[in-house]
Order: C-alpha cells, then structure tokens, then sequence
C-alpha cells in the first residue's frame, strides 16, 4: 500500500508531500491543475524513463520518493532479498532526475537500477490509464493477463524452462546435422590447418623473446662499445675508479690512525670497492659475450615473420593461435564422433520433447480453467456497470495439439478477448470496441477481477471515466468502491457520481505566486468535500441546490457502501 509520495520541481510542481489511505483515494481538480503529473511522478518511481523536460523551470534536478507498508506481502520481500536490498515492513523508494544526465534510483537507501524498480513495482502498484487500455487492447498480452488471473504462471515457468532446454537440443541437432553434411570439406581443412601449426609449432612467449633477442644482435656494436668503455673506467685505465678508490682508503686510514673522532666506516668504503670490482667483471663478461651474428638475426627476422603471419591468421597474439590451436583439434575430434553425438541429442531431444508436450497440455488445462471463471468474472462485472446484455468471450485462436512446431515461449495457445457488447451481436475483437466508454468499462472489469488475484497492492485509475456519465458513472463509482476493499485504490475523476465513494477525497490546486505557477494538493474534511463535488455538480456558480445535492450524494454513497454495495461486492467475488 502506497502511504506517502512526496515530490519536488517536478514539471510544475515545486515542493509536496501527499499521504493516502486504505480503501479509495479520489483525487479531483480543474483541468490542467496537474492531476495527472502525480501519476506521472509515480510511473518514474517504477522505472519509467526520465528526461530533464520533467525537472521544473529554473531547477536542477527533480526528487520523487514514495514509502509503502508491505507488511504482510512476502512475494516483495522475497525480491528484495533475492536482489540484495534490506528488506522490512516498510519499503521507500526514490528518484532523482538530473539536468546533467546523473540521475540516481534507490530502494531502502541503497543504489538500484531501473530494472531493480520495474521488478519491485510488479507487486507494489498498478497504473491502469490510457497505457493500460492499450496494453487490454493489444491482443498480444491476453494470454499474459488470463496466466495472471487463472494463476498459471507457476506452469508457465515450468513450461518455459523446457522449452528453452528443448530448444537447444533443436539447435545442436541443426548444428550436428550440419556438421555431418559438410563435414569430409570441414575435416580436410582442419587437419591442413592444424598440419600448419604443427609445423610451425610456435611457443607461448616466443615472439617477444625473439624481439629483446633481436634487439640485442642488431645493436651489438654499441653495446660492445659502451660495455667496454664501462669496464676501462672502473678497471682498466690506470686512472680508474677503483684506482682512486684505494687512495680514497688509504687517506682514509691515515686520517684514524690520528685522529679517531673521524665518523667514516672503513668497511663500508671496503664494501663499496668489493661492489665495483664485481660491477668491472659483469661488464667484461658482457663484452666478451657480445657478438654480432649476421645469420642468426636474419633467421630471427625469418621466424618472426612467420610467427607474424599466424598471430594475423588466427587472431593477433600467440595466445589467441594456442586458443585456435585447441579449438580446431577439439572441432576435428567432433567431426569423428558427430555419428555418436548425433544420435544423443536426438535421444535428448525425443525426450525432451514429450515433456515439453505434457508441460504445454497441462498449461493449457490451466488455461481454459482459468478462462471459464474469467468470463464469469468479467460478465458479473460488466453486467453491474450498466452493461447488462454484454457478453466476454476468452477465445482461443489456437490450442496445445502436441505439434512442436506450434508450441512458442508462452505455449501452444494463442488467446484474445472478444466482446458482444449488446444482445444480438456475434462477439468481436476487443480492439474492435468503438465506444470509449464501453472500453473504460471493460478495463475496469479486468481489473476488478485481477484485482481478487492479490498480486499488487495498489491500483491508480486515470481516465476511467472517459466515456461515460450519469448511472453509469455512479455504478462506475461502486465498482471502484468494491475495489478497494481487496487493494488500495487511488482514482483521478472528473465526475462527482464517482468522487462521491471516496473514502480519502484529495483535490489538486493550481496557483501563480510570485510569477510562477505552481500546483499543491489538498485533503478535504467533509465540508470542503461537499463544496468539491457541488462545484463539480454546478460549474462556476456553486448554488444551495447543487450543495443539497452534493450533500446527498455523499449520504447514499456511504449507504450504498454500508448496505446497498453488499450486491456489488457479493457479486464481484462469485
């Protein structure tokens, strides 16, 4: 249930904070006062996208946070642990939308993602508005919506995960049956490939130890040069370093054996000399090592252009040839056992698929169980939304009839709801309804009866009086009543005959203060709530007459909520 949305510089609204209750929330206002941008704030809280048109004039960034009591709804709770969120009674969630693109989604206080929202937001809150009379309307998702009512979603995930082991059997059975059909051509190139590497048979490393060798061999000369001249000034000339690095000691010995206040270390100066002395024989050593070998840089330059010509072939580095290496011997041992591997995924493939076919038959059982009580469900509701002589048909376009090739992510079946919205009338398509209001009736049908499901704690209607007025909105205002006493209802309305059940009665004001236009949201007592629907009622002049009538509105909704709306709600769960 959602307890409080709180809201700031989004669009033009500059700072709110509003709380609703249990049961039915009615939010009314003038046109254009930004009812609407409530919805649209809560839409950001359950992942919609965001743009920087919706941060208020002059503003920065834009905040929406919500908290929701979902104590006593372990499915949520259960995804937020799964997702690594703190889970408790209390869930609040938060958005913020930067001009500078860093806008920022949390849950519980910690970082999410937009996919973290959507996933939470399943069970939390349900907008049903001019997306959703698309989403009923589009015949794609009438199967998505009988699962959710029918409860079938249990054999769908079980359906699912043998449709996707099925078909990849299916894919490695194509694979295999293609590698059997070319697989003599497939074979003879591997093994010259492999005859190549083979041949060639380069080592892990080789290219760079070929480089520093190479690099040593083409610059012998220098380093012989520079080697030497290194060795004759430490050593050889008979003014070296070392030479003078024994008068150094000598003077040193000198200087003690007069004076003993002298803080030199005679043996550190030892080490140092010991130190040069083998510094002199390294860089001998290396000189006489040094040798310029014209052969052996040309046979350097030979297999490194080789090793060249293999790391392109294959990938780039020795690392990616040894990879292809592995990978061709691998391929090439496949293609002498495909007979055999064929033969398995056959076998797997067969027994996958009879599994698969009694997975699909049991959820199409589901499926037409389901499909029974929810026509019967959508009749009893429709027929109490002054559409007596309407009839709801779940149609099913095509059945589980054990062909594999028919069976898809979702099953064998292919569903659409259908309508005959007056006696006489063979039944049609639903995005065939020309009527608005007879579409805003039939969504709200479906809701209702989704709605008994439990599986989303608030329901926001926008636009559900689109269409109609009088009676029909009045039964439209009971229905939404018998709502809410299975899921918190939050409705935007136009129409005193439906703002009249609300038991929490909002109203949304726009006002221009200091130049800038800015919109607040106001909880009615009674009184304001009488004045609010007689101003529905009577337009710009609020009479006494529009006031009594305002006032008995209340009165016989509150009597139909205690006593006349037993039928509605009887009703509504048989």
């Amino acid at each position: 249930m959602l307890h409080d949305l709180s809201i700031r510089n989004f669009a033009i609204i500059d700072e709110l904070s509003v709380s609703f209750e249990k049961g039915l929330n009615l939010i009314t206002g003038e046109t254009g006062a930004g009812k609407s941008i409530l919805i649209g704030a809560v839409s950001l809280l359950l992942g919609d996208r965001a743009t920087s048109e919706m941060i208020r004039t002059q503003a920065d960034a834009a905040t929406v946070e919500a908290r929701f009591d979902v104590s006593g709804r372990p499915r949520i709770r259960e995804t937020l642990e799964n997702m690594g969120f703190a889970a408790d009674e209390e869930l609040i969630v938060r958005r913020v939308i930067s001009r500078t693109g860093k806008n920022k989604a949390s849950i519980n206080g910690q970082m999410a993602t937009l996919a973290n929202l959507a996933a939470v937001s399943e069970s939390l809150i349900n907008i049903c508005g001019q997306h959703e009379h698309q989403r009923i309307l589009d015949a794609e998702n009438h199967i998505d919506i009988l699962d959710e009512f029918g409860g079938c979603l249990p054999a769908l995930a079980a359906y699912q995960a043998l449709y996707r082991r099925w078909r990849e059997t299916v894919d490695a059975v194509a694979q295999l049956e293609e590698l059997k059909k070319k697989g003599g051509e497939k074979a003879d190139l591997l093994a010259f490939q492999l005859k190549e590497l083979a041949a060639i048979d380069p080592k892990a490393g080789e290219d760079a130890a070929l480089a520093d060798e190479k690099k040593v061999l083409a610059n012998a000369q220098k380093l012989a040069q520079w080697s030497g001249r290194a060795f004759e000034l430490l050593y050889a000339d008979a003014d070296c370093v070392l030479a003078r690095l024994k008068d150094v000691q000598t003077q040193i010995r000198d200087i003690a054996s007069i004076d003993a206040a002298l803080d030199v270390n005679p043996a550190e100066v030892e080490a140092a000399a010991v130190s040069l002395q083998e510094t002199a024989r390294a860089l001998r050593d290396y000189n006489a090592s040094l040798v310029f070998d014209p052969e052996r840089l040309a046979a350097i330059d030979e297999r490194l252009d080789v090793l060249h010509r293999l790391k392109r072939k294959y990938g780039g580095s020795l690392e990616a040839v040894a990879q292809a290496r592995a990978r061709m011997q691998e391929e090439l041992a496949g293609i002498a056992n495909v007979d055999e591997a064929l033969e398995s995924q056959n076998e797997l493939r067969a027994a996958l698929a009879t599994q698969l076919g009694r997975a699909a038959q049991e959820l199409t059982d589901k499926r037409l169980s389901a499909a029974e009580k929810l026509k019967a469900a959508v009749d009893g509701e429709i027929a109490e939304l002054n559409m007596p002589h309407a009839r709801f048909f779940v149609k099913f376009l095509r059945r589980t009839n054990g062909a594999l090739e028919a069976f898809g992510p979702k099953g064998g079946d292919e569903v659409e709801f259908h309508l005959a919205a007056n006696a006489g009338e063979d039944p049609k398509p639903l995005a065939r309804i020309a009527s608005g209001g007879e579409l805003s009736r039939i969504v709200l049908a479906l809701k209702n009866a989704l709605s008994r499901t439990g599986s989303v704690g608030t329901m926001v209607f926008d636009e559900v009086d689109s269409g109609i007025g009088g009676a029909t909105a009045e039964i439209v205002g009971r229905k939404l009543k018998a709502i809410s006493a299975d899921a918190q209802v939050i409705c935007i309305t136009h129409l005193p005959q439906i703002a009249c059940f609300g038991g929490r009665h909002l109203r949304v004001v726009k006002s221009v203060r200091d130049g800038r236009t800015s919109t607040e949201v106001e909880k009615l007592d009674d009184e304001q709530k009488i004045y609010e629907i007689s101003r529905m009622l009577g337009g710009v002049e609020l009479t006494d007459t529009a006031r009594d009538h305002a006032r008995r509105m209340i009165e016989t909704a509150a009597l139909a909520d205690s006593g006349g709306n037993k039928h509605v709600k009887k009703s509504a769960h048989r």
